[in-house]
């Protein structure tokens, strides 16, 4: 059978949880080889200031597998507890979301060696509690998963969800703004 992973790009994206200990995760799943692999290395070596993207571990020295880079949206500057969840709690919480799509059959075991993943991590400063932060960013990475690999949503949930205007956790516009 086939493999639904040819040599070009799947994304996904899920935001779970809410306040400081949510998760926001983007991925990009492509095959060894192609644009991804271009993309996974370049970012690896060259991390900007505050940005250093790393390979995301079940534990030391043990990858995760498919190798998935961990790219940090916010600079793990926020004192030691916004630290501890960027090198820890969401880096677990990315691992082990990786693993539970790899188990779910979402990515196949059998080609784990060949893929990579690259995953926009959003680990806000102001979180406050490692576990909640570990729980939501599994379910973050194992959501965006399963996005890029369903190639959801469809387009009618899209409009569906936005029939009364874009809206997130940071802004929802006026009906004003709106225009309505």
């Amino acid at each position: 059978m086939p493999s639904p992973f040819a040599p070009t790009a799947l994304i996904g994206e899920s935001f779970v949880g809410e306040g400081a200990n949510a998760a926001h995760t983007n991925v990009v799943i492509g095959r060894k080889g192609g644009p991804v692999e271009t993309a996974w290395a370049t970012a690896l070596a060259t991390p900007s200031a505050g940005h250093v993207p790393f390979m995301t571990v079940v534990r030391p020295s043990v990858p995760v597998k498919p190798l998935t880079l961990f790219v940090t949206k916010a600079a793990a500057g926020g004192g030691e507890l916004h630290q501890r969840a960027t090198w820890g709690s969401a880096q677990a919480g990315l691992a082990q979301g990786v693993l539970d799509a790899v188990e779910e059959g979402l990515l196949p075991a059998d080609e784990a060696d060949e893929l990579l993943i690259i995953a926009a991590v959003w680990v806000n400063p102001q979180v406050d509690d490692l576990d909640v932060s570990f729980r939501n960013q599994r379910e973050a990475a194992r959501g965006a998963v399963r996005a890029a690999v369903t190639g959801t949503p469809m387009i009618a949930d899209i409009r569906d969800a936005a029939k009364d205007g874009p809206a997130n956790p940071f802004y929802t516009p006026s009906a004003e703004v709106l225009g309505r």
